[in-house]
């Protein structure tokens, strides 16, 4: 019987799902791994720790919002590089957008131009979603404004059936049911490695898919940090609460990245009541995959680990 909570280690070794593919994103090396109609297609890159290049963004509490908006960038990138390995007949008609960018700048210059702005389109959505609309909404319903403790508590949970829908909203897509299985492999991957298993699809399938460090609990984490952040302020003017939710997240990001990573160095009761809710959301976000899924993770995990061993231990 596996144990499916217990690890041998606990890797840094992350990951995200692509467009019919897996990163992995190791101590050194970052690899993507796609299945198109001629096999597996691999790319491997360096890697550079921005703490190495910047120490003051390896600081606690600081390395949060820097490791967040890294991986925002790497994985969009990635994900443009996987959307382009779909054949043209089946990709889909390109944005006014994109189509500008292409025009009018040179081809490389364009695509950091595209990823760029789907990264800053991507954090203005959630800044909406996430910040202005809770209160916006609550500010609208007076008696939930009767008191800042009821008000923010209220906004905290519009945030939270925010998240909930457009997670259930997005398992309705087919593309993106797609995606969460491959999240899955993702995760029973990682599993099996901090196991010490072989990696085969055998050892792999039977590994659990809900993980304590997965991205998506971040996010469950950081709408529950910021109702605890966001009870210091004190102001009744709906814009100057919106204005002040958003000063306070780069707090709320790294106070929210701390827990996770703490959560990922500890297996014990409390560490275990905090990474609950957000493995109660991989439900949403993660399905079974099949065999070919699993094998585009094997091989992605393959890639990307190190040669010494122990030098990818979480926390490290």
């Amino acid at each position: 019987m596996t144990n499916k909570s217990s690890c041998s280690f606990r890797t840094s070794i992350g990951g995200q799902a692509l467009i019919e593919g897996i990163l992995m994103r190791g101590p050194k090396k970052q690899a993507i791994v796609c299945r198109t109609k001629d096999g597996l297609v691999e790319k491997v890159e360096e890697l550079t720790a921005l703490k190495e290049k910047y120490p003051i963004l390896g600081w606690p509490l600081i390395r949060g919002s820097a490791v967040f908006l890294s991986s925002m960038v790497n994985g969009m990138k990635a994900l443009t590089y996987s959307a382009e390995l779909i054949p043209e007949d089946e990709q889909g008609e390109p944005d006014k957008l994109d189509m500008w960018i292409e025009k009018h700048f040179p081809a490389e210059k364009a695509q950091k131009l595209i990823i760029g702005s789907a990264v800053v389109l991507g954090i203005l959505l959630s800044v909406f979603l996430f910040i202005f609309l809770p209160a916006f909404v609550v500010g609208l319903i007076k008696p939930l404004t009767s008191s800042y403790l009821v008000r923010n508590l209220s906004e905290g949970v519009v945030r939270v059936i925010i998240l909930l829908c457009y997670m259930w909203f997005c398992t309705r897509v087919p593309d993106v049911k797609r995606l969460f299985s491959y999240h899955g492999a993702e995760h029973k991957t990682i599993f099996c490695y901090e196991h010490g298993k072989e990696l085969t699809v055998a050892n792999v399938r039977p590994e659990g898919r809900f993980h304590p460090r997965c991205g998506t609990s971040f996010l469950l984490v950081v709408v529950l940090v910021s109702v605890l952040v966001n009870a210091f302020i004190h102001v009744d003017n709906t814009f100057l609460r919106m204005l002040s939710h958003l000063a306070l997240l780069p707090v709320v990001v790294g106070i929210s990245y701390e827990i996770n990573r703490w959560c990922g160095m500890h297996d014990n009761f409390l560490s275990k009541i905090l990474s609950a809710p957000g493995k109660w959301l991989q439900h949403l976000t993660t399905s079974e995959p099949d065999d070919e899924m699993i094998e585009c993770a094997i091989r992605a995990m393959e890639l990307v680990i190190p040669e010494e061993k122990g030098s990818d231990l979480w926390g490290a």
